[in-house]
């Protein structure tokens, strides 16, 4: 992967398996981004993509909707 700071935010070896499987499709498509012209935009995209990511991996580790914070 072309190297941009935030890039280091999409490497998933380190997760779990159940969430290596969330965030490998996030990594493949962050490659795909990086292939773009280097500019603003692009790092916008990779911003979006990587909060994106996160919160796909907290929908996985989310408990039951039902819960509160007491």
């Amino acid at each position: 992967m072309d190297y941009e700071h935030i890039t280091q935010f999409f490497v998933y070896d380190h997760l779990p398996l159940e969430l290596q499987e969330v965030s490998a499709p996030f990594r493949s498509l962050a490659e795909k981004i990086l292939e773009l012209p280097r500019n603003p935009e692009r790092t916008v995209a990779l911003r979006k993509l990587l909060e994106s990511k996160d919160a796909a991996v907290r929908a996985r580790l989310a408990h039951d909707v039902g819960m509160t914070l007491k």
